[in-house]
């Protein structure tokens, strides 16, 4: 049977800072946790939009369960949902750019934010390291 090999000695040796590591790990996981919640929103968002527009489509479409007479009576009730859905196929495309630009806006701010921290932390961590050679010199 295989021995699993321990690094964690190695490292502690190799004077590698295992706990920031692991803040980093953290942060890391935190910042994708905040990601993958604007990208679920957004597609729930896309999915009852979609489930909207599906409905709406449907609603119209029972036109054509009334039996017409005559095929110009068909003919016009075809016309008349077709037009429906040309005019309101925009308003729905526009609502849609608008979820993706929320998504965006929430994505960018988010990295944003992260960009911040991180340089917060290596300003703090320049600080520490500066005032540690001083203290040595």
């Amino acid at each position: 049977m295989a021995n699993t090999v321990d690094f964690s000695q190695f490292f502690k040796d190799a004077y590698f800072d295992t706990k920031s590591a692991a803040e980093l790990y953290a942060k890391s996981n935190e910042y994708g946790a905040k990601y993958t919640k604007i990208q679920l929103e957004a597609a729930e968002k896309a999915i009852d939009l979609t489930n909207t527009w599906v409905k709406d489509y449907l609603s119209k479409l029972d036109a054509f369960t009334k039996p017409e007479s005559e095929p110009t009576e068909l003919v016009k009730t075809m016309t008349e949902v077709t037009t429906s859905q040309l005019q309101g196929a925009p308003e729905y495309v526009a609502k849609f750019a608008d979820i993706a630009k929320n998504a965006q806006v929430a994505a960018v701010e988010l990295f944003m934010a992260a960009g911040a921290d991180a340089q917060s932390e290596l300003t703090a961590a320049t600080k520490k390291a500066t005032a540690k050679t001083s203290k040595a010199a």
